[in-house]
Parts: C-alpha cells; structure tokens; sequence
C-alpha cells in the first residue's frame, strides 16, 4: 500500500504542475504575441535501478509532467493603427538585443516604442540617440541584424523578421520571448511580410484551457481518492493483523 500512497501523491503533485500550466495560459490570454504551452506526461517505470555496490533504488512509480510544448501556430492580428506595432504574416520572430548582456531573444509580440540613449561620440562627447525598442531596453533588429536607430518616430521602420530552423526546445522567458541554443540550428533571414499597426494576440483557446482545467481538477480528486483508498485498505489490514 506504500506504493499506492506515492502513487497518488506524485499525481496530485503532477495534476498542480499542470493546473500551473493552464491557469498560465488564461492569465496571458490577452497578452500580445503570447504562445500557449502544452504539458506533456510520460509513466513513470515501475522497478528498481542499480546503484552504488549494487544497491537497488527506486525507480518510481506515477506520473510525470516531463515537458511544457510551446504551440507556434498564428493568431488573429488586431489593428492598433499605432505607428511602431507590427505584426508577422506567417512564420518568423521579431529579434531582440540586450546592449547590457549581449543576449538576443525572440518574440512574436511587435509593440515596440522609441527609447533615448546617451551614446559616447567619436570624441567621448555623450549624444542623444534614438532606439526601436520592447520598452524593456532591448533594442528591435532591423533587416540586416543591427539595432534600429530611429530618425523620424512617425515613420515605418525597418523591422526584420527571422527565422529559426527547429523552433522545438526554444526556452520560453518572460515578456513572451524566446532564447535559442544550439539545439535550435541556424537562423536566417525571414521572407514574411510586416503589418505596420497591428499587433498579433495571444494564440489560447479559452474554452480548450478551461475544459482542461476541469479534467485536471477531476483528475485531482481521483489520485485524493486513490489516497483514501490505501488508507482504508491499509487501516483494516492493520486491524486483521492487531486482532
């Protein structure tokens, strides 16, 4: 019965990871650019494993949320009529770059804005220079893969669209961005076309996301049961045993 309760423990830990996951999803329902996440799961092994000396260690048993799957498919653009929103028409990312830290990040969330920053001159006389942004400080990439300096805040700027060649793994961070690694492979150059004035919305299925939560909801209550269970069988066990 020892079995039984990790069981339905580890399950009820697994249902909360995924409630996290979908409740995730609800609270960036309207958040621009955003990509819903996938939970997937995979049976845990029941057997022991070989350790040190030969000992034997458990290998598990249950259930394990192994991953979170971003979902990459376009949402519907909505027209802002702002001057620096954009939106892609089909595959790519917006690329952002971090002066501070040198990291370039992706994202499909185009609401960009004109930041000012103090720039040293060839004869260290600081200037005043304006920058495309996420409003977070990491400036927007143009075509050729270099911050945008913006001259004119009332004209379309030359926003570059990239594309990454396996956008599975990609490490989803805040701001609706993305980081790649290795794993990614190359990134090129995109074709897509550019909106100016619309920004693209959030990719979640609200009815599919709370239909979700309530299977997980009853998939909670089941493993609670599941304890119960064991308790009862392990209490009149007990009871046949002490009598």
């Amino acid at each position: 019965m020892l079995q039984g309760f990790y069981s339905a423990v580890v399950g009820a830990q697994q249902q909360m990871d995924r409630m996290n996951v979908q409740a995730n999803n609800i609270a960036n329902v309207n958040t621009y650019g955003y990509k819903a996440e996938k939970p997937a799961f995979e049976a845990l092994m029941y057997g022991m494993l070989d350790g040190i000396d030969g000992e034997q260690l458990p290998r598990g048993t249950g259930a394990l949320m192994i991953s979170t799957a971003t979902d990459f498919s376009d949402a519907h653009l909505e027209e802002t009529r702002r001057d620096q929103d954009y939106a892609i028409q089909g595959e790519g990312f917006f690329a952002l770059y971090n002066p501070g830290t040198g990291e370039v990040s992706y994202t499909r969330d185009g609401s960009f804005t004109v930041t000012s920053y103090q720039v040293a001159d060839e004869a260290g006389n600081l200037e005043e220079v304006y920058y495309l942004t996420d409003g977070e400080g990491r400036q927007v990439l143009d075509t050729a893969g270099y911050p945008i300096v913006v001259e004119d805040a009332t004209a379309e700027q030359p926003v570059g669209v990239f594309t990454l060649q396996y956008k599975d793994g990609l490490q989803h961070l805040g701001s609706g961005r993305f980081l790649a690694g290795d794993k990614n492979g190359s990134v090129w150059v995109g074709t897509s076309p550019v909106l100016r004035g619309y920004l693209e919305t959030a990719n979640v299925d609200l009815g599919e996301e709370l239909s979700k939560v309530i299977e997980a909801q009853r998939s909670y209550s089941l493993v609670l049961k599941m304890v119960t269970t064991a308790d009862e069988v392990e209490t009149t066990i007990n009871n046949l045993t002490n009598g």
